[in-house]
């Protein structure tokens, strides 16, 4: 099965007047009972980056709902190729082969999905939603994907819980659109920005943002919900980006306003998060260090990759 319905979509760092412009998800089909993607253990298959905090979100929901027997994973290389593409080397420590396709790099299970797309000159990004029946993708979209796992588990699979309460739904797609163009993309349009003016104007945002969010915590565990709230998408779509700050953001990306350990109450969350069961283990810190300070050359002309700071001192 070959995807037909591909959106034209710009090159992920494409820029206008100066600022960075992310490009979009190409597949967007869901996963829904009786559906041409119906809900079955084993059938979906994740490839992702230890490194992205997209793919990140995926990993994290996995094992959150309990998925791990359900849906296979394949990671990447953290050395980003110059184009922006990313490879499989299973020599690398925490990266895999592509256990699925048989394939050296992402762009060969792209092109398995959608006819011509080397030809397209786009770039395949993660993560990805594979199905292994019809061998194709069935999504690279992360935000839609975290809920396709949730319907995974609301099916029979995984432990029973649920991330997106239906009770909730409304009040965590708010949620994470307000955080997404502010704070997830918002350390990149501050780190990829190529005037100063971008620049100001993304990293003000973006502490804006984080001010408001430090507030918004006083009292609470979570991010929506009643009293002190319920762990939702919503946390799990924020903390890829905040446990990233300190080790990467503050320096790599100019993000240096503050730090997120000098905001108490982001602070305590990523710590609620970080102990969460099977949470740590997603979270590969040389593959995040790595990959940033080597791979943007741009930014980072000699690829000097920082041994700060000291462990515990971003995270605990």
């Amino acid at each position: 099965m070959k995807q037909t319905d591909v959106q034209a979509a710009a090159w992920t760092k494409s820029f206008e007047s100066g600022k960075f412009v992310r490009k979009s998800s190409e597949f967007r089909d869901q996963i829904e009972t009786g559906g041409t993607f119906d809900v079955e253990s084993d059938r979906y298959h994740l490839y992702i980056s230890h490194a992205c905090p997209w793919a990140h979100r995926t990993l994290i929901t996995r094992a959150l709902l309990g998925l791990e027997d359900h849906i296979t994973v394949d990671v990447v290389d953290w050395h980003m190729n110059r184009d922006g593409s990313w490879s499989f080397n299973s020599e690398i420590e925490g990266a895999t082969a592509d256990t699925i396709n048989g394939q050296n790099s992402l762009e060969g299970v792209y092109n398995r999905a959608f006819d011509g797309w080397k030809e397209s000159q786009r770039i395949g990004t993660v993560p990805v939603l594979w199905d292994k029946k019809h061998a194709t993708i069935v999504n690279n979209e992360s935000s839609e994907i975290i809920r396709m796992l949730d319907i995974l588990a609301q099916s029979g699979l995984g432990n029973g819980t649920t991330l997106c309460p239906p009770e909730l739904k409304d009040e965590i797609d708010a949620m994470i659109a307000a955080n997404y163009e502010s704070v997830n993309n918002g350390v990149y349009k501050s780190g990829f920005a190529r005037t100063q003016s971008a620049y100001d104007e993304a990293v003000t945002g973006l502490f804006n943002r984080l001010d408001e969010l430090e507030t918004h915590l006083e009292g609470r565990d979570w991010l929506v919900g009643a009293e002190k709230g319920q762990l939702t998408e919503a946390d799990i779509c924020l903390f890829p980006t905040l446990v990233r700050f300190d080790l990467v953001y503050v320096v790599h990306f100019k993000c240096n306003l503050r730090r997120i350990i000098d905001y108490p109450n982001l602070q305590a969350f990523i710590e609620r998060m970080l102990n969460q069961p099977g949470l740590r283990d997603t979270c590969h810190w040389d593959h995040i260090k790595g990959h940033y300070f080597w791979s943007h050359q741009s930014i980072n002309t000699y690829r000097i990759i920082p041994l700060g700071p000291l462990e515990g001192a971003h995270t605990k």
